[in-house]
């Protein structure tokens, strides 16, 4: 039977793990400052490149707030990893000393609503977050009261606690609530927060900014929504390699002197560009390169390890998207990357439906209709892995929808294969149909 270790045990057990962390500290020899090397972190305005129009933009609209005056509605849209969080946090946050200069009581209250689910469960998210910024406490329960009662604490909050209030409300048309509702919870939320202040329940100044990856968002907002919010659009493009660059120069003092070699900046920056210009992953690229190399003891962060983390760093992107999506769609994103593989990176709908149907058949798994197959692809779009253009065949054939992928589509399949139904997928046989289908 083990017996507890005695003291002098302990104590040696525990020294060597110090010992290991230490070792492990002085082998760590590359990155100097890891927070550069965090996508998300809010960095200094000097760090800020390659957005020098929405930087202006944005900084218009918006600081009429240090004159305590109510600023405009702002929709910013875009593909991920574009800046959109970034300028608007830099904007408010410079905002918010100069009004607390001049005595101005001005909040920033952001909420990414990807996984916040009903609009109930948003309201009150912004009220507890109101609430943890003033230094306050939410006066009503979470669960099993009205909506309406909600709102009222929402409004009391910021009634007692600012002049100007400013919600940034990221990847807002994640939040659809309930299936059954017509309107969905983004476009009711926006209706709400927008009218607040003409209501007689709120004093304070109200102003809202949405956040998307979403071009066509603003098409699914309700009739009464789009009149009460009518924002300043801000348009945030793919970062072109240049800009990339000069992204991963500013942070390259994350590093150490002399830790990159002279390749290392310019290949993370074209594999990003090649990716819809996604500067979280230029970054990520960098930070995963460089944990690669550190663990190798290299003395260098090489073209070699910024290629090895380009496998990793695209594999657990397509992971954690594909992780919480449903059986069905897993299915139409394997069948449509099984046939983009074979043809170069894009897809007809036609074709990736045919597949899909021998996937399903294959699994014996429950078949939907093309209509279906095509609205589960469209679905997709929302995580950045695939876009969809619609093409004609000629004006007597009709048109189809073309589905391209910004991630590799073998990456797509391999991961997918995780998946316990889908490892039954004989992966020739899986090429022979799709080639047969193609030469059709």
């Amino acid at each position: 039977m083990p017996t507890d270790p005695g003291p002098e045990e302990s104590s040696e057990s525990t020294g060597s793990i110090k010992d290991l962390i230490l070792e492990q500290e002085e082998a760590a020899s590359l990155i100097k400052n890891r927070s550069l090397l965090e996508p998300n972190e809010i960095v200094d305005e000097e760090r800020i490149v390659g957005r020098d129009s929405q930087l202006t933009d944005i900084t218009q609209h918006l600081r009429v707030a240090i004159s305590n005056e109510r600023p405009p509605n702002l929709f910013l849209y875009g593909p991920s990893g574009t800046g959109k969080s970034l300028i608007i946090n830099a904007v408010c946050s410079n905002i918010l000393e100069l009004c607390e200069s001049r005595d101005i009581r001005f909040g920033v209250i952001q909420m990414n609503c990807q996984n916040v689910g009903t609009l109930g469960s948003a309201v009150y998210e912004l009220a507890r977050k109101v609430a943890n910024d003033v230094g306050a406490t939410v006066e009503v329960p979470e669960h099993g009261i009205p909506n309406k009662k909600k709102w009222r604490e929402l409004y009391r909050l910021i009634n007692e606690h600012y002049d100007t209030v400013v919600f940034i409300l990221d990847e807002l048309d994640m939040l659809i609530g309930r299936r059954d509702m017509e309107e969905p919870a983004f476009s009711r939320l926006l209706y709400q927060l927008s009218r607040a202040g003409s209501t007689d329940e709120i004093t304070a100044q109200v102003s809202v900014t949405a956040i998307t990856n979403d071009t066509k968002m603003m098409e699914n907002v309700g009739s009464r929504a789009l009149s009460s919010f009518t924002p300043e659009d801000v348009h945030f493009s793919d970062y072109d390699a240049n800009q990339l660059r000069e992204i991963l120069w500013a942070r390259e003092d994350a590093f150490h002197d002399g830790a990159l070699s002279n390749d290392v900046i310019p290949l993370a920056a074209a594999f990003a560009a090649q990716t819809n210009g996604d500067a979280r992953k230029a970054i990520d690229l960098m930070r995963t390169a460089g944990s690669i190399a550190e663990k190798a003891n290299a003395d260098q962060v090489r073209e070699e390890h910024i290629r090895e983390a380009q496998d990793k760093v695209e594999k657990n992107r397509v992971l954690e998207v594909t992780r919480g999506i449903s059986t069905q769609k897993k299915l139409c994103l394997f069948a449509t990357a099984a046939v983009a593989r074979e043809t170069g990176g894009a897809a007809k709908s036609p074709l990736g439906y045919r597949v899909y149907q021998y996937l399903t058949g294959t699994l014996d798994a429950d078949q939907y209709h093309q209509e279906t197959y095509v609205n589960k692809m469209k679905e997709l779009t929302t995580y950045s892995l695939v876009e969809t253009e619609r093409k004609s065949q000629g004006p007597h054939s009709g048109s189809y929808l073309e589905f391209t992928f910004g991630e590799n589509p073998n990456t797509i399949i391999e991961t997918l294969r995780e998946d316990s139904r889908l490892k039954d997928v004989h992966v020739d046989e899986l090429r022979a149909v799709v080639r047969a289908q193609i030469n059709q």
